[in-house]
């Protein structure tokens, strides 16, 4: 069912069911409700492309969301559910695309085939073409998560740096000396991501005015690979006695390589990072974290883009998020050092 079929019940051109569906220009009442009495007889529903013709909107936002990995983490399925839900509530759909760099065919497309009224992207470098790309060509979009020069962007954001020094000092006030860093992927430091880089600054940062003695580690986002890291870690240096993570989806690993290793969490050795509230809550004990607020992240990103549609000419906003530290049953004071760890070096994990 068309239009034209609309139009040819009614007894009216069809230029007029067009104005009496969009409102573009006025028709009367008694032609308006003649139009109506067919369409509801008929059970049409004008499909999106009739509506984004008719008014120019599509009632759609792209979420720009590569997977960082070969899967999503859930911390990423909770930001996509956050700007689904975010959405929903002022009538916009979302339609994912699983971009990397704006010349993916599936980003191309979004733009080009006009599929959206504006996009959020999310997995943020400190060098990103995708927000280059839509900054040249005036496209509205909101970034989760900041580009090194973020001044003319919007955004909303979280202060890595500042959370995980924040995590440095909790363990170094509880006494700890040597401690260890587990960053996101390698592959992700070497391509510029955001939260890797930041991260990492806070801590050596941090690590640096307490005169503390670090290492730093990349770890792959599953379990396995956070127990493969924490070998390392014992074997690379086995008086460490204490961790601060960026990584949620190791942390199962981090902490089944503590308990195989007979180190008591939190009387042995303490762990602490920036991670999900129920993600922090999921582990045993519970970990002492700044819970990342990825619901009201993604609320936050969804105002911002829908404000922006409705006011083309606004300035750049941006939020940047400081959550506080959670103290839970992970972390405890530093107690004497450990004995040697003289088991073979299990060849993954690599640090930096």
């Amino acid at each position: 069912m068309n239009i034209g079929e609309i139009a040819l019940r009614a007894g009216v051109s069809r230029s007029t069911v067009s104005y009496a569906l969009s409102g573009k220009r006025p028709v009367s009442d008694d032609t308006r409700r003649k139009i109506q009495r067919v369409i509801d007889e008929l059970g049409y529903t004008p499909n999106a492309s009739a509506r984004a013709l008719a008014n120019g909107r599509t009632s759609t936002i792209g979420l720009v969301f590569p997977p960082a990995g070969n899967h999503y983490t859930g911390m990423q399925l909770d930001f996509i559910g956050s700007v689904v839900e975010a959405a929903a509530a002022y009538d916009y759909d979302v339609l994912l695309s699983p971009s990397g760099v704006d010349s993916d065919r599936s980003f191309q497309r979004l733009l080009g085939e006009r599929r959206v009224d504006g996009a959020i992207l999310m997995e943020i470098r400190l060098q990103d073409d995708r927000v280059d790309h839509l900054t040249a060509v005036g496209f509205p979009a909101v970034c989760i998560g900041r580009t090194a020069q973020p001044d003319g962007d919007w955004w909303v954001g979280l202060d890595h740096t500042a959370l995980v020094e924040a995590c440095v000092h909790h363990l170094a006030d509880l006494g700890h000396r040597r401690i260890a860093f587990v960053n996101r992927p390698e592959q992700l430091l070497q391509a510029g991501y955001e939260s890797a880089h930041r991260g990492l600054d806070g801590f050596t940062k941090a690590s640096a005015e307490r005169g503390l003695t670090v290492r730093t580690y990349c770890c792959g986002d599953d379990a396995p690979s956070g127990q493969a890291c924490l070998e390392q870690i014992l074997h690379d240096a086995p008086a460490t006695t204490a961790l601060v993570t960026l990584n949620e989806a190791a942390l199962g690993g981090l902490y089944r390589g503590l308990a195989q290793a007979g180190r008591h969490v939190p009387r042995d050795f303490s762990v602490t990072g920036v991670v999900a509230g129920r993600w922090a809550e999921t582990v045993t004990p519970q970990l002492t974290a700044a819970d990342v607020p990825a619901e009201q992240m993604g609320h936050l990103a969804v105002d911002l883009l829908v404000e922006r549609l409705d006011h083309p000419d606004a300035p750049p906003r941006h939020h940047l998020l400081t959550p506080p530290t959670s103290l839970r049953a992970s972390t405890g004071p530093a107690g004497p050092t450990p004995p040697a760890v003289t088991q073979a070096a299990p060849g993954s994990a690599p640090h930096r």
